[in-house]
């Protein structure tokens, strides 16, 4: 199956309607461009003449492999689902890059980390964040994030960008103090064995009722917000600019008049699409009434969905925050459907999509399930002795002394790292 244009300029990959992360409609193109050593190309397909040669796919993405150009922006979906925990798609999480080497994180849900972790792209380069609002499946893996890039050679704080609230107990900064103290016990004892600074937090608190306010403006990018509706006061909705480009992350939103206003015309948008009311009453249980508020008052419905981006016209539109499976995506898509014509992705986890002048890119990440670290291009910080051992005397006098032994198993290490014996 090759690639499905869906509009002028705008390329999908066909190779997931089985997967169902994507449906399509129009005519029909060949893939651009296999690049292969030793290789050709049929049909859109890659060959391999040479049995010593090498092949790039170009039906998914492989983290690590690919240049992103310097006059391009990269999504990639870490998570796309709901607030049940999920092993194949974790809560909200988007990763934007663009081609000056600038990377952001927008939300952080429940689980998502596993995904983020899996693009292998160093901790030094994961450390703005982006909040729509402080439910769990926007910022609860913030733990993962904060903790595991700490271990992981981050050199840094972590700066965090997220809305305030009608008062004070429900903004960001009165979230993130208190995640702080709630795992006050990781911070001290990591503080003394690795780095105090990698376990900071910067904040960066604004004001959820402004109106295409900019919240983050460096080395050519500018980040905007607009408020968005859903359960009370404080989400937000981020439209991020750069070189001439628009990308717009709706956040957890019902339909609202400044998303009307702001996002149009964008080069890619992102918005939350609700299982059908029959579908929550089928898969989740809930009466018929919270089926309905759910699709109509916090959240939007498929067909509300669809009438917003007939009305932005985005060059991209993505649904997301639904369980995607044989038994939702159709009745999704037809709502979406009969409202909307447009470019459409019905999103999945580890989906990806490269944005360029002329073309919107979709494909699948293909990586591992056992990714590890990749190093940035800073050393990890030494300890920095800022506090002492969290370890009292009770705790001391409890080790066993197997100095003698140590020497046996490890003396050869420590005189070939240059460590004290």
């Amino acid at each position: 199956m090759g690639n499905k244009v869906l509009s002028t300029g705008v390329v999908i990959l066909a190779i997931g309607i089985a997967i169902g992360f994507f449906i399509s409609h129009n005519g029909v193109t060949l893939v651009d461009s296999v690049q292969a050593a030793g290789g050709g190309e049929v049909g859109g397909r890659a060959t391999l003449a040479d049995p010593n040669g090498t092949v790039t796919n170009p039906f998914h993405y492989s983290p690590g492999t690919e240049t992103l150009g310097k006059d391009e922006i990269r999504v990639t979906a870490c998570g796309t689902g709901m607030p049940a925990a999920r092993r194949g798609q974790a809560a909200a999480c988007w990763v934007v890059e663009s081609g000056n080497g600038d990377k952001f994180l927008f939300d952080l849900g429940t689980g998502s980390m596993a995904n983020v972790q899996a693009l292998s792209i160093p901790a030094d380069y994961l450390t703005k964040v982006f909040l729509s609002h402080l439910h769990t499946d926007h910022w609860g893996d913030l733990a993962a994030l904060w903790a595991g890039g700490w271990s992981g050679g981050r050199t840094r704080p972590l700066e965090i960008w997220g809305p305030s609230g009608a008062r004070e107990d429900m903004g960001t900064k009165y979230a993130v103090e208190h995640f702080l103290k709630a795992y006050n016990w990781d911070y001290m004892t990591r503080a003394v064995a690795i780095n105090s600074v990698p376990g900071q937090i910067t904040v960066h608190e604004f004001d959820y009722k402004g109106l295409n306010q900019v919240v983050y403006e460096e080395n050519g990018v500018v980040v905007r917000t607009i408020p968005a509706i859903h359960a009370g006061d404080g989400p937000v909705s981020f439209i991020l600019e750069w070189n001439g480009y628009k990308v717009v992350y709706g956040g957890d939103t019902t339909p609202n008049k400044w998303f009307m206003e702001y996002c149009r015309d964008a080069d890619f948008v992102i918005h939350e699409c609700m299982l059908t009311p029959e579908q929550l009453m089928i898969f989740y249980g809930q009466p018929p009434a919270r089926t309905m508020m759910m699709n109509t008052e916090i959240h939007t419905s498929a067909q509300a969905f669809g009438k917003v981006m007939s009305e932005v016209a985005p060059r991209h539109a993505v649904a997301y925050h639904f369980f995607n499976e044989e038994g939702t995506r159709y009745g999704i898509y037809d709502g979406v459907r009969s409202t909307y014509d447009g470019p459409l992705s019905m999103a999945t986890d580890n989906m990806i999509w490269n944005i360029t002048r002329d073309n919107v890119l979709e494909r699948m990440v293909v990586s591992s399930d056992e990714a590890w670290d990749t190093a940035g291009p800073t050393p990890p910080p030494l300890p920095d002795n800022k506090y002492p051992s969290q370890e009292t005397q009770f705790i001391a006098d409890g080790r066993l002394d197997w100095k003698s032994l140590e020497a046996e198993w490890f003396g050869a290490f420590r005189e070939k790292n240059g460590l004290e014996k």
